[in-house]
């Protein structure tokens, strides 16, 4: 609008104040030396005030408020207008900047700032959804809207679910991680891109109306597998359920021509474009064998959630889309992730791990992803040219929370999320990066995780894991099993089966009756507990253990180590002992005189 008469040219610098330390960002003495240097704010400030242009210069501070940087701005905020460094500087701002703030609230500041602004409030539930979808709408690909059927059925179809979908979540199913309504129907609407993306005309390939004709025969199924696995995602086993059921009553209500499978959930179901019907998930991966001669902890035996999960995520990362999959302890989130980036994607796309813990700063971050980067041109940095960074952070939510509830190295990830780079803390210049997707995985808050804030969390599509059903937990262990005990006799392959029941029911008997109380706080068991019995069973060799009798005492020994070395008193170690003394009686036929006899 700036070469309009009746509007004048503006120029927007922003910062998160949040991503650096107070002493980048305003400017600092060096310990050893003494010697000063420039803050970033100092750096944009000054360099604002070097204009001579009659342009406007707009200070947008894009992060949270608190009294730890605040309060150095008020001789700015006030009518002196005036920064004033620890080095004596005093830099006196010009009529034409103004400072900005750009903020999620104001729970921590401190009536001197509040009261030294002016306030826009900003109600999401006042603006809703539709200016956001009907935003989304206009960026589809240009041939697909150029057949008006096709943005008008998009359109009639938002009407029909999405809405409803998301009301109906809301009051039905509980999240392990909370969203946003917008969250959700942006995650929906990036599935529906990743269908949308090949319908784009290139140099290479002209979208042909027949292609339009396929596209509009099954948009419908396209957004109804997109809703399903963005807005029913985020909710755990029993809200899934309860979705299935609102969701198949709605699609035969509204007489939709494509039906789900009776069997199974909506989730089971996998919708294939081609053959316009919906397949299952096990369908579409060959028959898997464990390989003996990997290591236990080697070995990914795929379940449907694995491959679900991982249909999803290649889709998403091929189509430059963030993801974070929040989930219980032991579900397979970080193994998932990691195998994908190892096996299936393509040579282009390049992984960078990092694993956030309690003292991660903004700082080790930013210079761990900078090492990594390639200067593209001036300002822009980046991968070598024609590949893409995937940036796997693991436990995003473990960073400690600040005085004020902050966490740095989250707010430096969300300033590449909104405006696509961060500072150069040496040059002070801001440093533009291409080529890169987020991914990321975290347990539910509680016990040193934090919740992350919203204004990150809206840039990821949401995957919730659930707790692993128990055909799935039985398949995976098995697997490993069989493949392992191949080498015994006969008489050990055959109780190969008892041996996995008996370790999943011991373990839900544990959880049901060792719960966690002030002095057994650490009373707490997930699948890694398992995961270790397991591990044991499959180092036995055939020497040492070639009888049955031989492998149902390991069993116990394992189950004893696992599991009781954990107990704190001889009651509950009795107790497990009892349960173990139940199953070799009632699960192999063995009396316990000759399981214990040692």
């Amino acid at each position: 609008l700036a070469h309009l008469e009746e509007f004048e040219a503006v120029h927007v610098d922003v910062l998160n104040p949040k991503s650096i330390k107070m002493g980048q960002l305003y400017g600092q003495y060096d310990d050893a030396s003494h010697e000063w240097t420039d803050g970033i704010l100092a750096n944009i400030v000054r360099e604002c005030c070097k204009d001579a242009r009659p342009d406007k210069h707009w200070i947008l501070f894009d992060g949270p408020v608190d009294a730890l940087w605040i309060e150095n701005m008020n001789t700015v905020l006030d009518d002196n207008k005036k920064l004033c460094l620890n080095s004596g500087e005093i830099i006196k701002l010009t009529a034409e900047m103004t400072m900005m703030f750009e903020v999620e609230d104001l729970a921590v500041a401190s009536p001197a700032t509040v009261s030294r602004c002016g306030m826009v409030y900003m109600e999401p539930i006042t603006i809703g959804l539709e200016p956001a979808l009907k935003s989304w709408l206009n960026t589809i690909p240009g041939d697909v809207s150029s057949r008006e059927s096709i943005p008008k059925k998009i359109w009639s179809l938002i009407d029909t679910y999405l809405y409803e979908a998301i009301d109906f979540s809301r009051h039905n199913c509980y999240e392990i991680v909370e969203t946003r309504d917008n969250n959700l129907a942006s995650s929906c609407t990036k599935i529906i891109d990743c269908f949308l993306s090949k319908y784009q005309s290139s140099e290479l390939h002209k979208v042909t109306d027949e292609e339009l004709d396929h596209l509009e025969s099954v948009i419908e199924p396209i957004f109804i597998y997109a809703l399903v696995f963005s807005v029913g995602i985020t909710t755990n086993t029993p809200g899934r359920k309860m979705f299935d059921t609102w969701l198949r009553n709605l699609m035969e209500e509204k007489k939709v021509a494509l039906q789900f499978p009776a069997q199974g959930l909506v989730y089971d179901w996998c919708f294939d474009e081609e053959t316009k019907s919906y397949n299952s998930w096990l369908e579409i991966i060959p028959e898997f064998s464990v390989d003996s001669r990997l290591g236990f902890a080697d070995i990914v035996v795929p379940t449907l959630d694995s491959i679900r999960m991982g249909h999803l995520y290649k889709k998403l990362i091929t189509n430059g889309k963030h993801f974070l999959s929040p989930g219980p302890t032991g579900t397979g989130k970080s193994v998932n992730i990691a195998n994908l980036l190892a096996v299936s994607l393509e040579e282009k796309y390049q992984a960078i791990n990092i694993t956030f813990s309690a003292q991660t700063s903004a700082n080790q971050t930013q210079d761990a992803l900078d090492s990594k980067m390639d200067k593209r041109r001036r300002g822009v940095w980046g991968p070598p040219t024609g590949n893409t960074f995937v940036i796997f952070i693991d436990d995003l939510n473990m960073p400690k929370k600040e005085e004020y509830g902050a966490q740095p190295p989250l707010e430096l990830v969300r300033q590449w999320m909104d405006h696509k780079g961060w500072y150069d803390r040496k040059t002070l210049n801001f440093m533009h990066i291409e080529d890169i997707v987020f991914i990321s995985a975290m347990g539910p808050p509680g016990g040193g995780r934090s919740v992350i804030t919203a204004r990150l969390q809206r840039h990821f599509n949401i995957l919730t894991y659930t707790d692993l059903d128990d055909e799935s937990v039985f398949k995976i262990f098995n697997s490993i099993l069989v493949a392992f005990n191949n080498k015994f006799d006969q008489g050990v392959q055959e109780i190969t089966d008892k041996l996995t029941r008996a370790t999943l029911d011991i373990y839900q008997s544990v959880v049901s009756e060792m719960l966690p109380t002030p002095t057994k706080s650490h009373y707490t068991f997930n699948m890694r507990d398992i995961s270790k019995v397991f591990q044991g069973l499959c180092s036995a060799s055939t020497k040492c253990f070639p009888t049955p009798l031989s492998h149902v005492k390991l069993w116990c020994h394992e189950i004893m180590r696992v599991f009781g070395d954990r107990l704190v008193n001889e009651e509950d170690r009795g107790w497990l002992r009892s349960q173990l003394e139940k199953f070799t009686k009632e699960t192999f036929g063995m009396e316990k005189d000759e399981v214990f006899a040692n």
